[in-house]
């Protein structure tokens, strides 16, 4: 018997600074209506869904910056959202801005949730590969500041049995890492969801401006065929508050070819029926990693952080 996800990638248009999260609730949940209708199992929303991107500003006010954060999930504004979910017997996965307090300490992650059919939550991921910087940096059109306000996330790479598979999380820079990918393909993932808010303009670098979208494709097309596995992008798009923030969410096959792409950078739903059995193509053959690994090799991996250069 064929296990078949289907899966909905609801990508978001801007989202703007005044927004509430009921605004954004609601057209989440107008997708995930239109994922009901066109037989979706799964809906996968983007990293950082209920705001905007807020890292791209420099703020000192801690108050103002924790109006971006929630400190329950399912709280007041989102529950609208879970209740959609269990109403139409959907699964979803959201990133959100996580904050943690615990005994008068607070702690502040990037956050993923992959909630059931029921409403329930399954399973937790926090943000590893945190970009950008960390002090305000004046000389860029905006800042990134996730290393300011999010500290690395401290859950690993997990996966969940869930809708009749293994299923992964991920979020926006994890997925230009190699790591990332295998180490949840050594957990036999079959599919994994990522959501992004990437800038079309990267200051450090402007020259590489226009392979954004081709870069945004070869890691997450890459990471799909070596790891034998389903991978769902979903991107906030379009000129959020006068950043342009690239789209192009997509469903690729264990085989790394694309299945569905979205075509705007608005609100936009695309569906693609993910056959978990075809991940053995991949996983029982040229990727076997029983047969062909060689981890004795592969220390330097984990032993070193950065890259040095030979001493002969």
């Amino acid at each position: 018997m064929a296990r078949v996800i289907t899966v909905g990638a609801a990508q978001l248009g801007p989202v703007a600074r005044h927004e509430a999260r009921s605004q954004v609730i609601a057209r989440m949940t107008n997708l995930m209506r239109q994922a009901k209708i066109r037989g979706c199992d799964l809906v996968v929303f983007p990293e950082l869904a209920l705001t905007t991107f807020f890292p791209r500003w420099y703020m000192t006010d801690q108050a103002e910056i924790d109006t971006f954060f929630e400190r329950r999930i399912p709280g007041p504004d989102t529950e609208p959202l879970f209740e959609a979910a269990a109403e139409l017997r959907i699964a979803f996965y959201i990133g959100y801005a996580e904050l943690e307090e615990n005994e008068g300490h607070s702690r502040r992650f990037n956050s993923a949730l992959l909630v059931d059919r029921t409403g329930c939550v399954i399973g937790k991921y926090r943000k590893i590969h945190l970009p950008g910087h960390r002090e305000h940096e004046p000389w860029r059109a905006f800042q990134h500041l996730e290393k300011r306000y999010f500290e690395p996330g401290n859950l690993g790479f997990g996966v969940w049995r869930a809708l009749g598979g293994n299923v992964g999380m991920a979020l926006c820079n994890d997925r230009r890492w190699p790591e990332t990918y295998r180490v949840m393909g050594l957990q036999d993932v079959e599919l994994l969801l990522i959501g992004y808010n990437t800038p079309v303009h990267y200051p450090p670098v402007p020259s590489h401006d226009h392979l954004q979208g081709f870069h945004n494709h070869l890691v997450m097309q890459a990471g799909a065929y070596q790891n034998g596995t389903w991978v769902v992008g979903v991107a906030k798009a379009g000129r959020e508050e006068g950043c342009d923030l690239l789209g192009q969410s997509c469903i690729i096959a264990p085989t790394g070819e694309i299945v569905a792409m979205c075509a705007t950078l608005e609100d936009e739903l695309i569906v693609a029926d993910c056959d978990l059995d075809r991940c053995r193509e991949i996983k029982e053959n040229v990727f076997n990693f029983s047969m062909h690994r060689e981890p004795e090799q592969y220390r330097l991996i984990v032993e070193r952080r950065g890259a040095a250069s030979p001493t002969s």
